[in-house]
């Protein structure tokens, strides 16, 4: 039975480019995932397109004025990373400011301190694509890469490079909630030089257990929202509808070592303690809550306005942001 769902699942699947859905959407999920954790800015995947090209046609792709990383991989292997000039203002306005201004940076040639500043958010995209990839084939061409250094522009590239096939996954992505948007363009050897995922059996063999472990692996992958409330204030309507930028709101249960952890319905699963870990905010949790309860009804015993401030105290204000 399950290899007659796999077929009929298959044929009912619109035709994809190669490497899709492992490579495809793994690094839709590393990199949104990175800006997210590493600057809470929201990223998202408008197109996407994954193709082969030779090592001549690779500076024909490159965007003007883009910020290239040269990155190392597995046995010697070499790949770049391209940024349009939109998408690295917008890292380096998030980095610096911790907020995107109202209107964009001018584009300019990017600088090695800018490839400094990205480089991180670079490594933990990446990392994030071996771990969504680790019991995929795709994993054997597409994981194991890491910052290596910038190229300041896209000539040497065909020296620096093979003379080989790569695969390009060309994205363009909307950054901060549609406020800007820009390319970015992942370019890897399309002959993995990687390890094969040890979970998978070789080609023509145990096809039916390989589709039930795709399968978990995209169902464990999945996202699950979950909110730390520091603490709430109920206003009337009339109020809510009159704030304006600047305004505070005075917090006065707010505490950082209380904090509840909820689901989007509102439902308490967890409390604990506001910290930091490895220079990141972190929640320590102190007990769990019985989950066998039954959920709330959505928008019953919510208040009408709720905020979240990490810096937040006793007797503290939330300020309202514009």
């Amino acid at each position: 039975m399950t290899d007659v769902i796999r077929r009929k699942i298959d044929r009912a699947r619109p035709a994809q480019a190669e490497g899709a859905p492992g490579a495809d959407r793994g690094w839709r999920l590393a990199l949104a995932r990175a800006a997210r954790d590493a600057m809470g800015l929201e990223l998202d995947f408008t197109r996407m397109s994954i193709g082969r090209y030779s090592l001549a046609e690779l500076p024909e792709l490159a965007p003007d004025r883009a910020l290239l990383a040269l990155l190392d991989g597995p046995r010697g292997a070499l790949g770049v990373l391209m940024l349009g000039p939109e998408v690295t203002s917008t890292l380096i306005e998030m980095q610096t400011l911790g907020r995107l201004t109202a209107t964009p940076a001018a584009a300019r040639k990017p600088t090695r301190i800018d490839a400094a500043m990205v480089a991180g958010l670079v490594d933990r995209a990446l990392a994030g694509l071996d771990e969504a990839l680790m019991e995929e084939a795709d994993l054997a061409w597409a994981g194991g890469f890491r910052y290596a250094s910038f190229l300041e522009e896209v000539r040497p590239l065909g020296l620096m490079l093979e003379d080989e096939t790569y695969r390009v996954l060309s994205a363009e992505v909307s950054l901060g909630g549609g406020r800007r948007s820009g390319q970015v363009l992942l370019v890897l050897p399309a002959q993995g030089r990687g390890e094969r995922p040890a979970t998978l059996a070789p080609a023509g063999e145990g096809e039916a257990p390989l589709f039930s472990a795709a399968l978990s692996a995209q169902v464990m992958a999945a996202d699950c929202r979950l909110d730390a409330v520091i603490g709430r204030v109920t206003l009337p309507i009339r109020q809510i509808m009159a704030l304006r930028a600047g305004d505070v709101l005075p917090m006065l249960q707010a505490s950082v070592d209380s904090v509840g952890l909820e689901t989007m319905a509102g439902r308490k699963v967890a409390s604990g303690r506001l910290g930091q870990h490895r220079g990141m905010r972190a929640l320590k949790l102190s007990d769990t809550a019985d989950l066998a309860a039954d959920p709330p009804v959505l928008g019953q015993g919510r208040p009408l306005l709720q905020g979240l401030s990490p810096l937040a105290g006793p007797g503290e204000a939330l300020r309202a942001a514009g």
